[in-house]
């Protein structure tokens, strides 16, 4: 077993990214699927997404990945220059298709905006998904990061998870959001104790968080209730 390559086409079919790609999309992948889609393979110890994972998990973020070099993507076990050459063509080509969008990254200056921009990531989902949203000094959006997936609470969701991604992507700003599966918006005592948190440790750093919305059947913003 310790000689093993594992390979994507080893899982069960439900979960091999291409098939899932092929039926519902590139948008219903994880940053990890869609790296391990580009590798293949994986190494003697993890599938190629796995691997993937932990490469994302190594650089901070999926972002942290625009300033890694191939010698320090090497260091990582299960890395060789093959995979490290995928990962920086694939950034570039990000780079590359964002320039060519010129200057359409979305703005975010509203609640309502929050809501146009993240309803159809993670209204819907069965359960709950903390997101950031960085935004430089226009209020572009430059990133949307996943900080957690589960029950919201002051254990899971962590300020440096939230403002790691946000100062490696020199954001201005951030906007938290998640989503209440029940479909009702009203924050819960964990909600607000989270909000107050991420408020703290972001006046310490020098981030301002602008708002945290709550998106379900409607949508919620502490800041218009008075709550940050």
């Amino acid at each position: 077993m310790g000689n093993r390559r594992y390979t994507i086409k080893q899982l069960p079919p439900e979960l091999r990214p291409r098939e899932r790609l092929l039926a519902a999309g590139p948008g219903a992948l994880s940053d990890a699927e869609l790296l391990g889609l580009l590798f293949g393979i994986g190494s003697r110890e993890k599938t190629a997404v796995e691997l993937a994972g932990h490469v994302i998990s190594e650089a901070g973020s999926l972002h942290g990945l625009h300033n890694v070099s191939v010698h320090e993507l090497m260091k990582i076990n299960g890395i060789g220059e093959a995979k490290a050459c995928i990962i920086l063509a694939a950034v570039e080509l990000g780079k590359r298709i964002g320039m060519s969008r010129g200057q359409s990254r979305p703005v975010v200056s509203s609640p309502a905006d929050v809501n146009g921009l993240l309803r159809g990531q993670i209204a819907n989902l069965d359960r709950e998904n903390f997101v950031a949203v960085l935004l430089n000094s226009k209020n572009e959006v430059i990133e949307v990061s996943k900080v957690s997936v589960g029950t919201l609470s002051a254990t899971l969701v962590h300020p440096r998870e939230v403002f790691k991604p946000a100062i490696r992507a020199s954001a201005a700003s951030v906007i938290l959001a998640h989503n209440h599966p029940s479909g009702k918006v009203e924050p819960s005592r964990e909600d607000k104790e989270v909000t107050r948190r991420m408020a703290d440790a972001a006046e310490i750093i020098g981030i301002e968080v602008l708002d945290h919305v709550i998106l379900g059947d409607g949508y919620f913003s502490m800041k218009e209730h008075g709550l940050l």
